[in-house]
């Protein structure tokens, strides 16, 4: 498995990994007792540190999806990961919420929130 790491995004580096280990299980590229690298080696190929890595495994491990075996390695579990909403729904979700609690504060009420939105000129 390759990972890929972008600093600029803002999303921080422990929760990249998580994404991708997931996605890959759920692609199926992981497959339930696959061996994925160990702390230090991943830590060393993407010049991070390994409490990073340390960290990404221990979350993925308390929710089930990763085992580890003192002496052996870490390991995928026969648990999936449950599919996360995007980040463009997440985005569009959070900015709904945020309008619409703004137009109550206006005084705007949802059928009339709903009539601004159909007869918006944009």
């Amino acid at each position: 498995m390759t990972f890929s790491l972008d600093n600029e995004n803002g999303v921080p580096i422990y929760r990249q990994i998580i994404r991708q280990i997931e996605f890959a299980i759920l692609s199926g590229r992981l497959c339930s007792g696959d061996r994925l690298p160990t702390i230090r080696s991943l830590a060393v190929e993407l010049k991070i540190n390994p409490n990073t890595i340390a960290k990404a495994y221990g979350e993925l491990e308390i929710r089930g999806i990763l085992v580890t075996q003192v002496g052996s390695g870490t390991y995928v579990s026969d648990k999936k990961p449950e599919k996360e909403e995007d980040d463009q729904a997440r985005k569009i979700r959070e900015t709904m919420e945020h309008f619409i609690q703004e137009m109550s504060g206006l005084g705007v009420d949802v059928p009339a929130l709903k009539k601004i939105i159909r007869d918006y000129p944009g």
